[in-house]
Formats: C-alpha cells, structure tokens, sequence
C-alpha cells in the first residue's frame, strides 16, 4: 500500500533521471490494478487491465482513442489514472469534458470515483469544476424581479452569501449561485433569474461578485482535473481567439489531455456550441439602451424602424414555420417574404451601425455601453445573413413561453473540429459504451473530422443472461393509451423501481398528464420538475420510486434495487426536425445511415442503464409498433444482450 498522503502535482511513483515516464506510468498501472485496488476491495477486471494498457499508447504518441467498454468495465477509474498522472508530468490539468452539468456531477460527488481513488491510493487529487455559464444565478436578473413578491425570488435572495451584499473589498467567499444550490426550482424558474447572453457582465459592477466569476477563477487554478460539459468545452473553443482579441482570458486553461466521456454525443455538442440564436427581443432590448441618450433624430428613427421590421420578421416567421410533434424545433420556410424581410432589416443594421460612428465621435453615448450593442449588432448581422443569404445552414424557430428565437446552426462541423481541436498535438480520448456502429468507429471518426486514431472494444463483464430478461411488446401504431395503461401496469407490478424513457417531450407530459389519474404508493418523478441530478438522487434514495426521463437514456447510473425495471416507451429514433433533416439530405441511404445507426446506438445505451453492478437484475420493457420493419426488427435483436421474450398477449387496444 501507498504510504503517506500524495500531494496534487506529486506524482505517485518515483522516476530517475535514467528512466522513462511512460514505464515508470507502466509499472504502477500494473501495480495499482493486480494489488493497490484489489486490496482496497475493488474487483480485479480484466477488460479494465486491457483498457489500461491500450490508453497507455493514446498518451504516450499524443493521438485520438476511441475507448469503447461496456458497462461495468471500470472505464472512468482507467482514464481518470492516466488523466491525473499526465496531469502532473506535464504540469497542466487534464480536462474531462461530460456528456451534461447531470454527469459532472456524478463524476465529483463524494461516493463518486475520484473520492474512491483517493482513499484507495493515498491520493490528494485536486478536481474542480467548469460549469457552463447558464448553470449560475444572475444577481442582477434576481434583483429586478425580488419586488414582484415572488416566493420563489425572495428563497433565493435569502440564500445569498452576506458577501454578496457587502460593499468592502472581498477578503473571503465561497462558491454560491450554482443551479444544483436550488434543487426544488423547476426549468422554467430557473431561466427567469439565471445567466443569460445579453447580460452585460463584463461591465457588470457585481462582477467580482458573481458567483460564475468567482467560479471561474477557482477552477482556473486546478493542478489535476477540470471537469466541464462538452458543450462548455466546445464553446471554449470556438470563443477562444476572440476571448484573447478582447483580452479576456479562454473559458478554460491549455489542457494536458482531453477525455470526451460518453463521447458519441460530441457532434451535437460541437453543432450547439457554434449556432447562432436571434431572439426576437433581443434587439429592441439591446436598441432601447441607447435610445434615453441625446442621438440625432437620424439615428433614433433608424432605430424604430429595426425594431419595427424585426417585429414584422418574426410574425412572418412564425407564419412559415411548421411544428413537429417530436421536437420543440420548428422547420423554417426560407419563402421569398422572409427573405425579403431578413434583408431589409440587414439594411437597417448596416446603416444604423455607420450612425452609430457618428455618435460615439460625439460622446453622447457612453462609450463601453455602445461598444457592447455594437458587437450584438454584428453577431445578429452575421447571424441574418447566414439566414437569409446564404443556405449552408439549419435553421428553426424556437417558442417558449411565447419569446421566439430564431436558430441558424452549421450543417457539419467536421472541418472546424479538425482544424480547432484535432490538429493539436496532445492525448483525446474518447469513453463510452457506444461508439462503434457494426464494429467500425468510421461513422463517428467521420462526422468530428477525425482523420487518424487508435481504437478498441471490450464487453461487458456482467452476466446478462443470469441477471437480465428483454420483453418485446407490440401495440397498434399511434395508440398512447393502451401503451400508457401497460406501463403503468408495469410499474405497479414492480412497486415503482422503474425508470421510463420516452423520445420526445410531448409524449413525456402526455404521460405525466395520464399518470396523475392513477394512484400510485410509490413517487413518479418527471424530468422538469426540478434540478436533474436532485430528481436522479431522489430516485436512488427513494428505492420504490419510478423516474420518467426524456434525456436519460445515456450516464444514468442507480445500482441496487432502486432501478430494477427500465421500460423504452418508444424506439429511439431521431427526431424528424431540421438539424436531421439536413444530415438525411447529406447521405445516400438517410435511413440506413442516419435513422437507424442513431436509433440502434441510444438504444444500446437506455438498455444499459439496468444492469449497473454484479448483483443487479432486472427487466427491460421494449414497446414497439405491430408494423415494425423486420430490417429494423433484425438490428435490434442483433445488439440485444439477451434473447428477448415476447409478450403473448395481444397488445392491440381491443
């Protein structure tokens, strides 16, 4: 066993002037799987000891591995090791970027791996968190609404540090603000007083305050680990250069490596990390800024008629847009009327950003104020004319709460990530049970413009044959109540325990809707009703309790009796909305390599949430339509782990 406590930037092995890094490494992998952990009573895995040697290359010749391992392989100890002693080789964190803020969570909490290394090796290891900027409170947002006598508002206020209220140079403070501090606030009470991109937070007066920038500054100073989301990584990226050009310090510090776990779901990351979004009010707040400022009356009428036409703009598009039942993304029609508008208003912000010169050599509007709606300006500028001139992109219309926003998004994203992440010349490593479709990693390598890598597959250990029944049930296509009345039957004879996956949100609040006419003795949790990792906590704690989830098919792990039943109310395939639109019309056989890739993948994957130890068992409930395609059919028992029963019942409605 290790003696004494191991410092963060000590390396846990001695190495000579003589000797190599990589061997010494070598030795103590070997070490710390065949006797440190094995002692520490952790299961001696082959699969894992195999993951360990192949990353092994992966960070000795700086390159790309797509890891594959299957439940329960031990994966997230294997690249945490590697991850935390390269760190210190090379003196730079290590970046682990999670699928979402749910999984980094999870990754950190106190029964999580890290604290299990750390007891196990005698390790002080310095992890620290990197959470997206949408995740923290904003200060000012709460304060224009604490008067409005709002319950839920004055809770919050009530929960601020006392430093947050001080006027005197801050001596001492402490991490505040995170989403995760206020579990019990829905979604939607939580964008009223979260951050948001037209907060000017750089010419905040609380800045130095905040607890984003407090917390930006924490996690700035890490020796071994930042843990973030992909999407925070990916916007890291793209802001970089610009980040610098304003002498701002990147989002995150040069990383030794870079670990993607759950890395299949990068792409859409990647997509949403580089999408433009155009609210509809965002202009007329940003104009109205400037308009109580002495501007000549050229300038202010310039200023009514972009809010005017904008205003037209998106009635307009509200008119041409359709909506899809499975997703909140409405397809946009590029028709000649909106178009015509989309250039009209380019005009005026074109003309009204030549008068806004004329002003600031004025001196009639503060010159940091204007130079703030000046940058909004050109990025809604760009973001219009990739709308309405050119036609490379994805865009939909977005309705919430009746705000709508228009979304343009690139098609593929390849080129980009090659030149901005993979040309550099350092470890990425790609984790998860599901990266390889039909044995190849070519589909995933292809669509984040990878062009060289290493790979491997290791199976599960768990005996799903022993631990595991797959029951296939048919029902009339479009018939939610009979669905609806056989999952419910299905939880009741599991007494909860039960974790229910659907496809698309509108289907999720049917059933929620559907639910609360039954009575159950058990809680059904829905995904929204509070912060997600408090939902998934309560779900573990709570072992009769059932959790209804749209975004849970990936990273959820509840070992033990609380999870024993897992019931996919549909297959998982793609959305019919415009961003798989758009990848259907790049392929030559957009079912065959789109549809159905994806489908099979995310299904690998809700299936894998049953079994998480040794001693888990349980039943998976796949609910599919009588007129199922038998290719279709072929494929799913192709990935199943089991032979599935069929239910012999008639599952028709009658």
């Amino acid at each position: 066993m290790l003696e004494g406590w191991i410092l963060p930037g000590s390396l846990p092995f001695t190495i000579a002037k003589t000797e190599s890094f990589f061997e010494k490494l070598n030795e103590w992998i070997g070490d710390v799987f065949y006797d440190i952990l094995p002692e520490a009573g952790f299961d001696l895995r082959d699969e894992q000891i195999f993951m360990a040697f192949q990353l092994e290359k992966a960070f000795k010749e700086k390159q790309v591995i797509f890891a594959e391992a299957g439940v329960g392989t031990g994966k997230t100890i294997v690249y945490l090791l590697y991850a935390i002693c390269y760190a210190r080789y090379m003196n730079q964190p290590a970046i682990i970027a999670c699928a979402d803020e749910r999984l980094i969570e999870q990754l950190v909490k106190k029964e999580g791996d890290i604290s299990k290394l750390e007891a196990a090796l005698n390790l002080n290891i310095d992890v620290r968190l990197a959470k997206s900027r949408d995740q923290y409170l904003c200060l000012n947002k709460l304060d224009a609404l604490i008067n409005n006598d709002v319950e839920t508002h004055q809770f919050v206020q009530n929960r601020l540090p006392s430093f947050v209220h001080e006027s005197s140079t801050l001596q001492k403070f402490h991490r505040y603000g995170d989403r995760t501090d206020f579990p019990d606030l829905t979604d939607e009470q939580w964008v009223d007083i979260g951050w948001d991109p037209l907060q000017d937070c750089l010419a905040c007066s609380r800045r130095h305050r905040c607890g984003l920038t407090l917390q930006r500054e924490h996690y700035r100073q890490a020796a071994d680990l930042i843990v973030c989301s992909h999407d925070f990584y990916m916007e890291h990226v793209w802001t970089k250069e610009s980040r610098k050009r304003e002498g701002e310090l990147p989002f995150l510090p040069d990383g030794s490596c870079v670990v993607f776990d759950e890395g299949h779901l990068l792409e859409f990351a990647s997509q949403k990390a580089l999408t433009y979004r155009y609210t509809e009010r965002t202009l007329e707040t940003l104009l109205t800024r400037v308009m109580d400022n002495d501007v000549r009356d050229k300038t202010l009428v310039l200023m009514e008629e972009a809010i005017a036409v904008n205003e037209e703009l998106f009635i307009e598009l509200a008119k041409r847009s359709s909506e899809s039942q499975s997703s909140e993304k409405m397809t946009v029609q590029r028709t000649p009327s909106v178009i015509s508008l989309g250039e009209k208003l380019l005009w005026i912000l074109d003309a009204l950003q030549e008068e806004f010169v004329f002003e600031s050599e004025m001196f009639v509007i503060n010159d940091y104020n204007l130079k703030i709606v000046e940058e909004y300006l050109d990025q809604i500028s760009y973001s219009l004319s990739l709308f309405a001139r050119r036609s490379v992109g994805i865009n939909w219309l977005e309705d919430r709460n009746g705000e709508k926003t228009l979304v343009i998004m690139p098609k593929m994203v390849e080129e980009v990530l090659r030149k901005e992440v993979f040309s550099q010349e350092k470890p990425f490593i790609f984790s998860s049970a599901t990266l390889s479709d039909h044995n190849s990693f070519e589909y995933l390598a292809n669509s984040l413009g990878v062009e060289e890598y290493l790979s491997f597959s290791v199976e599960s250990p768990f005996d799903y044959e022993e631990r595991m029944s797959i029951v296939l049930s048919e029902f009339v296509p479009n018939d939610f109540i009979t669905k609806a009345d056989f999952t419910v039957e299905q939880l009741k004879k599991s007494q909860g325990r039960a974790l229910v996956l659907f496809t698309n949100k509108a289907e999720l609040e049917r059933f929620k809707d559907y639910v609360q006419k039954n009575e159950f003795i058990f809680p059904v949790l829905f995904e929204g009703e509070a912060e997600i990792s408090t939902l998934v906590s309560r779900f573990q704690n709570e072992e009769q309790s059932v959790l209804c989830s749209l975004n849970l098919w990936e990273g959820l792990d509840v070992p033990g009796r609380a999870l024993e039943n897992v019931i996919l109310f549909d297959l998982p395939f793609p959305p019919n909305d415009p961003v798989f639109a758009a990848k259907r019309e790049e392929a030559k056989d957009a079912f065959l390599e789109v549809d159905l890739p994806y489908m099979i993948l995310r299904l690998r994957q809700g299936i894998g949430r049953l079994i998480r130890s040794h001693s888990d068992r349980g039943t998976i409930h796949l609910l599919l339509d009588q007129t199922i395609d038998p290719v279709v059919l072929e494929r799913i028992l192709l990935v199943l782990p089991v032979k599935p029963e069929k239910n012999i019942q008639s599952i028709d409605g009658r």
